[in-house]
């Protein structure tokens, strides 16, 4: 009996009648159900035009009637708003050598696979936590900012596919521009920024299945004009699932940071992450407590809301430094404020300071 990823490379052949593209590349062979000789599939294509769509299921039929499958059902539908919406992050079909590549991203700025490759001389930090709800979003999105305001040339991936929030968090209101089939990231506080949040419209789920996150993904690192860059930062997804582990293998020499808070638990489960980290040779930048503690303005005195000791257990386990102690907050800024964001503190706030210093510490550890 053939396998389901037997099935979809016999399909191989099929194209999408207006695209001229294959349906397997472009995900639209869905919900492949082997059982026996008898297969069960869904394919989507531009328009669902009786003469394209008839044609396919005769052509499907023939392919897989040649491996001695002759029970084949087919469903085909039209592709949904979101499907023609990731068309234009599609990888080209025709790729250039990798060397041209890798010398055309120098001249011109980094795109294509020229990012990917360790010689292209950026500096990839991965951001993980091993629950959500621990701010690892505002420690990636507010260190970014911070290696900006160094005069680091920076990117950042909001690679949390499915609770993406780096937009909203850093007040983004434009989309992402395609000029000469190239997408252009959007830049803020001198951040060049990629999120699934750009091509998700109304906050609708992702129901996607992991490898075409996958696809994705890598997409934001293949089909992005990024330009020249010093440090690309990615926002992963929490935990240790396959969208985590897809970064891990796309970028052997990315390191990373674990983020926590001080509680028993949280500091428990993002030792998971940690352990992932160093599973796959990615080395530790170190650990960042946020919500370490509330400091009461009038006063100063703290009370440790969350407990303490846990992100500095954390880093003793996993034999890496405790980068900082994020305090509670919330930045002092206005809508009204050309540069309001409701996620970014500024560089001359107590905790805009913090993240300048652990941006600076960072720096040292490359």
């Amino acid at each position: 009996m053939l396998s389901k990823e037997q099935i979809l490379e016999l399909l191989q052949p099929l194209q999408e009648p207006q695209l001229g593209v294959s349906l397997t590349e472009l995900g639209w062979v869905r919900d492949v159900m082997v059982k026996e000789n008898h297969v069960a599939l869904n394919m989507v294509t531009l328009e669902n035009r009786s003469e394209d769509t008839t044609a396919l299921s005769d052509a499907a039929r023939n392919l897989l009637s040649q491996h001695g499958i002759k029970d084949v059902h087919i469903r085909l539908r039209a592709a949904s708003e979101h499907d023609r919406e990731s068309l234009n992050m599609r990888q080209p079909e025709d790729e250039p050598d990798p060397d041209e590549v890798l010398v055309k991203g120098h001249a011109a700025g980094l795109d294509g696979h020229a990012l990917l490759s360790p010689e292209s001389g950026v500096r990839f930090i991965a951001v993980a936590s091993g629950k959500g709800g621990v701010g690892k979003s505002t420690v990636t999105v507010n260190l970014a900012a911070a290696l900006a305001r160094q005069g680091k040339k920076v990117g950042l991936i909001d690679a949390d596919i499915y609770g993406f929030s780096v937009p909203d968090m850093m007040g983004i209101e434009e989309y992402p521009v395609v000029e000469d089939g190239v997408i252009q990231p959007v830049e803020r506080f001198g951040v060049k920024v990629m999120s699934m949040g750009f091509f998700i419209r109304e906050n609708n789920p992702v129901i996607w299945r992991g490898p075409m996150l996958g696809r994705m993904l890598r997409q934001f690192f293949t089909d992005v004009q990024w330009g020249e860059l010093d440090y690309m930062l990615l926002d992963l997804p929490p935990g240790t699932g396959d969208v985590a582990l897809d970064v891990h293998q796309m970028l052997p020499h990315s390191k990373e940071i674990i983020v926590t808070t001080p509680h028993a638990t949280a500091a428990f489960v993002a030792a998971r992450a940690g352990a992932m980290a160093i599973q796959t040779d990615h080395e530790l930048l170190g650990v960042v407590e946020n919500m370490a503690y509330y400091e009461c303005g009038s006063c100063g005195e703290k009370d440790y809301v969350f407990g303490r000791g846990g992100g500095g257990r954390l880093a003793e386990s996993l034999h890496t430094g405790l980068l900082a102690q994020i305090p509670l907050g919330t930045p002092d800024n206005h809508p009204s404020e050309p540069d309001f964001s409701p996620s970014v503190y500024k560089a001359d706030s107590r905790i805009g300071a913090i993240y300048d210093e652990v941006a600076r510490s960072i720096e040292s550890k490359f």
